[in-house]
């Protein structure tokens, strides 16, 4: 995807340049996610409004102690929240503008991630059972080793296409000298 500062134009929205040539479920598909977009962006608003206001009471009326750890768990919290949802809605932009397709597994998982970091910083420690922690580690774990085990995936098929490509260039530049020479006979 090129950077903002790259374009020269706004991007043509392929929904409409090719909804004529849509299934009945590809449209259907793309309304429902229209639609979620909607609504998970409302959701960052409002979401986005409570952290402002939790903000402001922090700094300014000094409601809440500075140096509290609790206060830093809520904002955090709050912020996490936040990036969660901006992420799980990019997802869903990116089906919109046909660059994805509905579940994107690698984005499922790095939102679950970030659900578990979100966990991490909220947590209190003090009285949460050894188990539990132990239960979210084990997940942060399992996450951890099948993001890489995702990427490591992505990687071998691009090396194979690298890989494909190179041989293709390589029958190419075998077969011209051939024709070269084929072609200097018929002369």
């Amino acid at each position: 995807m090129k950077n903002i500062a790259d374009r020269k134009r706004k991007p043509v929205p392929h929904t409409w340049k090719y909804w004529n040539v849509m299934t009945f479920y590809e449209r259907f598909e793309h309304s429902v996610a229209m639609i979620l977009s909607g609504l998970i962006s409302i959701i960052i608003l409002i979401a986005l409004w409570d952290l402002a206001r939790e903000v402001f009471n922090l700094l300014m009326l000094g409601s809440f102690g500075l140096l509290n750890h609790q206060v830093f768990q809520v904002i955090f919290g709050m912020i996490m929240t936040l990036l969660i949802a901006m992420e799980f809605n990019h997802s869903i932009i990116k089906v919109l503008e046909r660059q994805a397709h509905i579940i994107q597994v690698k984005t499922v998982i790095l939102i679950a991630q970030l659900a578990l970091a979100r966990k991490f910083i909220i947590l209190d420690f003090v009285n949460t059972e050894a188990s539990k922690i132990a239960a979210l580690g084990f997940a942060v774990l399992a996450l951890g080793i099948v993001h890489w085990m995702l990427r490591e995936r992505d990687q071998v098929d691009v090396h194979k296409q690298i890989h494909r490509q190179f041989a293709e260039d390589s029958l190419i530049a075998e077969q011209k000298p051939d024709q070269v020479a084929s072609h200097q006979t018929a002369k």
